[in-house]
């Protein structure tokens, strides 16, 4: 599975951003696509995913209530909405995938496939 990431940039806090991905290459209706960030001088963080199938999201603490997930499985593409931004939701964002459905909010380290990653900067 392929993935492309775009979307990111710089915002003021409070701003808001979207991420797109899209994975070209899924014929599967199984599996799951996640968000997972980076911010500098820390480790990775799983920070939003979504079943292909099946309603169910899950998400970060840190982001609850101001991020949104969502796919697309016309476009096979899952989207981030970042709302509310925050200077340390600064990060490189990589969009990520496996092939088996979650049942929680996977680690970073549970992710298959991943996409480049993509800036995202938040100013005070």
């Amino acid at each position: 599975v392929q993935l492309q990431a775009s979307g990111g940039g710089s915002v003021q806090a409070g701003g808001s951003l979207r991420l797109s991905c899209e994975a070209p290459g899924r014929t599967s209706s199984n599996g799951a696509m996640g968000w997972i960030r980076q911010a500098p001088g820390k480790e990775r963080e799983s920070v939003a995913a979504i079943n292909w199938s099946g309603g169910r999201l899950f998400y970060a603490d840190s982001v609850k209530g101001r991020f949104t997930i969502s796919r697309d499985n016309v476009r096979n593409t899952v989207s981030l909405q970042m709302n509310s931004l925050k200077p340390e939701d600064t990060a490189v964002y990589y969009c990520a995938a496996r092939i088996s459905r979650i049942v929680l909010l996977m680690p970073p380290e549970d992710w298959t496939y991943w996409g480049q990653g993509t800036l995202v900067t938040v100013s005070s």
